[in-house]
């Protein structure tokens, strides 16, 4: 019982690490990768650098990126950070065009 006793707040130290930091980061791992595995063409999405992109074709590890009528870059698939929804990108295009 003395040998538990003293392992006892070890124990509870590794549960509020496994609760607070390991569990919420393996989760966010999961929806990142769900995310990456879900891309299609068409898709609007911002890099990881900011750069606001439709996707025009993708393999399984490189997206093609149009960024304008004539430029096209080439980013590996995990440079996406997000998608950007139908909803906020006419939000998007309509501010543009109120400028």
């Amino acid at each position: 019982m003395e040998g538990l006793a003293q392992f006892l707040p070890l124990i509870l130290i590794f549960a509020v690490f496994y609760f607070l930091l390991i569990r919420p980061q393996q989760k966010r791992q999961k929806e990142r990768n769900a995310m990456l595995s879900a891309l299609k063409k068409g898709d609007k999405v911002i890099t990881i650098g900011g750069l606001h992109g439709t996707i025009l074709d993708l393999t399984d590890d490189r997206i093609t990126l149009k960024v304008n009528e004539n430029t096209r870059l080439v980013f590996e698939r995990s440079a996406v950070n997000a998608v950007v929804n139908q909803e906020d990108g006419s939000k998007e295009e309509k501010q543009d065009k109120e400028s």
